[in-house]
Order: structure tokens, then C-alpha cells, then sequence
């Protein structure tokens, strides 16, 4: 009888737990929601985060505060996310350097695929693939017979820490198998200040920056660097399309919280998420910012970090890139 019973009880605590999550999520959220940047104020990923965190609180009727948390390439405040409490009134707005820095930092303090409960995707950005026009090259094939040629003469501008503009630029010459030296810079600007004046001879560049300086013809796109052309440059190819194939190198930006957010919690963030990024104004202000909607499940997220680890440790390694 007594094992009856304790066998009785072990099923209604599994059986309330489900129904004890719907309660939660139909009751959520009950008070603000804080939403983390682990960036300094002003940056895309800040901005991303303010136009969507504006949406969702209208369709979640309650408001989601953006804090701004800087520091160490976003380490600092992705630890501190992963250890707070697990009731989705945390969340940490993520780009690919949660699935990469792990690779990068020594003891970075938290596990992308163990500590984090993914909410969704948001957008995706791309560099464009720049040279001097000085430089004599006019396609992405020219580029790599000349680096390989004269191997470590074309040197490429570099704003480390293992960014998407420095990894955008590893990845080119681990597929092309080509050596290019790095000439790093403290930010984008004075790199593509030096690229207009021929000190280095090329760069992988955040869209926006580079917009006017091409049509201005001050210096040469070649082609971009996503799985799809660009809306900002429609007639230049993607970097597969132009003589590598297999090469892709995007930003991801995406919503996760703490691991251990009740499934109900996670979806309901998800939907008012993929709601947001559906309004018709989102894709407009996100291409401003030279990035496009990336709307996704929860699972499809966790698939998306698991893969960018995957993809971008091997080439961290192989290129030696440290946190300075």
C-alpha cells in the first residue's frame, strides 16, 4: 500500500508540473521584463534590441526595459544573464559572439548550449569585401590568385577581437588558402580611413559604412559576404557566388534567457518576438542598419548557436585569436 501510495504521488508531481508551467505562463509577465545588451549604448546590436523590445511589450502588455551592460566583448553581462534566475524576467540580447567567444576568451564563464534557454532570432548582418582601387583587382578570383602569387604581401585592415570583420577575413583565407597579414585597428573608421589611403589593401566592412565610399567610387566592392546579396548592394555577388564556394560569414542577433525558463514562458516570448519582427516598419529600420529579419523558433535558435560553434571554433584556432 505504501509503495502505492509513493508511486501515486510521483505521478501528480509529474503530472501538475506541466499544468503548474501553463499557470505561469498565463500569468506572465507580471511586472517588467529586463532586456540585456551586453554593448555599449548607440551600437547596432542596441538598437536592434530598443526597436524590437518596443514591440514586444505592446504585445506582451507589459514594459521590457533595455539595459546596456559593456564589457570584455559581452562576456561580463552573458554571465551574469546565465546566472540569474530562471522566471524569463532576464534576458540577454545575443549575436554570434555567444556561440564564438567561448573559443576566444579563457574562462569565459558560461556554456552557449548548456546555461541559455533560446527565445528566437531577430536579424542578420554581412560585411561587404573591400580593396583600394589602386589595388588593380576587380573580382573575388583576382583577389585570390594575387594573394596566392605572393603569399603575406596583401595585407587586409583588422578591428579584432575576433569581430565579424576579423573573422570575416579568416575565413576568406582559410577557404581560399591564401595568407594575408593583418594590419589591426582600433575601430572601423580610421581602417577604412587607412583603406582610402592605400595602407592596407583591403577589408570586410560593416555595410552601412561602406555605402557611400562605393558609389562615390573611393574604393571597390567586390562582393558581400552572406548566403544572399545584400538589399544595400543588389548587383554585387555574394563571395560564393564570386569564385568561393561554401563561404558565408554573417552576424546572428537573437534573444535567449537563462537556462531552466518553463517551455510556456519561452514560447510566449517567441511569439511576441516573430509578432515584432512581422510589423512592416521593423524590416525598414533594421536595413538602415544594413541588417535583415531572421525570425525563427526557439529550437531553430538553439540549432543556429550550435552551428556557429561548430563553424567558427576550428577557424578561431587555426588563426590564434585571443582576447587581448
Amino acid at each position: 500500500m505504501l509503495r502505492n501510495a509513493i508511486t501515486f504521488i510521483a505521478l501528480g508531481v509529474l503530472l501538475a508540473a506541466p499544468l503548474a508551467g501553463a499557470a505561469r505562463a498565463d500569468e506572465y509577465p507580471a511586472r517588467p521584463i529586463m532586456l540585456v545588451v551586453p554593448y555599449p549604448p548607440g551600437g547596432g546590436n542596441d538598437v536592434i534590441a530598443r526597436i524590437v523590445a518596443a514591440r514586444m511589450s505592446a504585445a506582451l502588455g507589459r514594459e521590457i526595459v533595455v539595459e546596456n551592460r559593456g564589457g570584455a566583448g559581452g562576456t561580463i553581462a552573458t554571465r551574469q544573464v546565465a546566472r540569474t534566475a530562471a522566471d524569463g524576467y532576464t534576458l540577454l540580447v545575443a549575436t554570434s559572439s555567444l556561440a564564438i567567444n567561448p573559443s576566444i576568451y579563457a574562462n569565459v564563464g558560461y556554456d552557449p548550449g548548456k546555461d541559455f534557454a533560446p527565445i528566437g532570432l531577430m536579424a542578420k548582418s554581412q560585411n561587404v569585401l573591400l580593396v583600394n582601387s589602386s589595388l588593380g583587382v576587380a573580382s573575388v578570383s583576382e583577389l585570390i590568385a594575387r594573394a596566392k602569387a605572393a603569399p603575406g604581401r596583401l595585407t587586409f585592415a583588422s578591428t579584432g577581437g575576433g569581430n565579424s570583420v576579423q573573422l570575416a577575413a579568416e575565413l576568406f583565407a582559410a577557404l581560399a588558402g591564401v595568407a594575408l597579414t593583418q594590419i589591426p585597428y582600433r575601430g572601423n573608421a580610421p581602417a577604412l580611413t587607412d583603406l582610402l589611403g592605400g595602407q592596407v589593401d583591403m577589408m570586410f566592412s560593416p555595410l552601412p559604412a561602406a555605402v557611400g565610399l562605393v558609389h562615390e567610387s573611393k574604393v571597390r566592392a567586390l562582393a558581400v559576404t552572406g548566403g544572399t546579396r545584400s538589399p544595400l548592394f543588389p548587383d554585387l555577388p555574394t563571395i560564393a557566388q564570386a569564385g568561393l564556394p561554401g563561404y558565408e560569414s554573417e552576424l546572428h542577433y537573437g534573444i535567449v534567457a537563462p537556462a531552466g525558463v518553463p517551455r510556456p514562458i519561452v514560447d510566449k516570448l517567441n511569439a511576441a518576438l516573430r509578432g515584432a519582427l512581422a510589423a512592416p516598419d521593423v524590416a525598414q529600420h533594421f536595413a538602415a542598419l544594413g541588417a535583415e529579419v531572421f525570425a525563427g523558433t526557439p529550437d531553430a535558435y538553439a540549432a543556429d548557436i550550435a552551428s556557429e560553434e561548430a563553424k567558427w571554433s576550428p577557424i578561431v584556432r587555426k588563426a590564434g585569436i585571443k582576447a587581448e
